[in-house]
């Protein structure tokens, strides 16, 4: 079975200037892992027409499916509905329903910015946000979220269960406390051919002021994961060092 694919983009100035420090990239993937979705491309752009329009309408045409994070919200620089509406060549209009259940939360003290929260794409659907009301939405294979990560896990969570399913992506890991990256690389480099199907990477750490190396194997076929870290193990001991299953604590 073909595990499905997906893309990220993250909309935003403030990310791109470094003051906000994005932490939604991680909870998505995560997740996505955890049915199978492999998530194949990131990407960060700005509060751009131009940028955002071009990076919806060729990622969603590269992968499955999309998710977009930020801009969904009352303010001048929130154009990411727009832009999605104009990426789809269709209109960009007020959505009664959700216009409702905004005037209802929000009572006579909502304005005509709070507004574009509910003015969706046509032909765009809901995605539920128990947080702060204003709803996301999915139009074809793009999922619209906020950028607040509480909001955006609200939202994705109620996405999760129409997504596609995929077998598992499961990890296994194995590091070495005094293992130098340099020394296991040719090895490394070799056992990642022996084993083409699993993805296999080194990542090093340091703790109490001593450096080691972390040999991560992510793939969807187990039996090969635990045969790859088998080898990564005896990489390790080869080096005098005492392999530790799993990722440094």
């Amino acid at each position: 079975m073909k595990n499905p694919t997906a893309a990220i983009i993250i909309i935003g100035n403030e990310i791109l200037s470094g003051r906000t420090q994005d932490v939604n990239v991680q909870f998505i993937a995560m997740r996505l892992a955890l049915r199978g979705i492999k998530l194949e491309d990131v990407r960060v752009v700005p509060d751009v027409p131009v940028r955002i329009i071009g990076a919806v309408n060729e990622m969603r045409a590269a992968y499955g499916m999309v998710f977009t994070t930020g801009g969904i919200g009352p303010t001048h620089d929130d154009i990411t509905s727009e832009c999605v509406a104009a990426a789809f060549g269709v209109p960009w209009e007020p959505h009664e329903p959700s216009m409702q259940v905004l005037r209802e939360y929000l009572g006579p003290r909502m304005n005509a910015e709070q507004a574009r929260m509910a003015t969706l794409p046509r032909g765009a659907v809901p995605i539920r946000n128990e947080v702060s009301i204003a709803p996301g939405f999915t139009i074809g294979n793009v999922h619209v979220m906020a950028g607040v990560p509480r909001i955006m896990q609200s939202m994705f969570m109620a996405l999760e269960p129409d997504l596609p399913c995929g077998q598992p992506i499961e990890m296994r890991a194995v590091h070495g406390m005094g293992v130098m990256e340099g020394n296991i690389a040719a090895g490394l480099g070799a056992i990642q051919n022996q084993f083409s199907d699993t993805d296999m990477g080194s990542y090093p750490f340091q703790r109490d002021g001593r450096w080691g190396v972390a040999i991560v194997a992510k793939g969807t076929d187990v039996a090969r994961l635990e045969a790859a870290i088998i080898e990564a193990s005896a990489l390790i001991k080869a080096q005098g060092i005492d392999p530790v299953q799993g990722e440094p604590g």
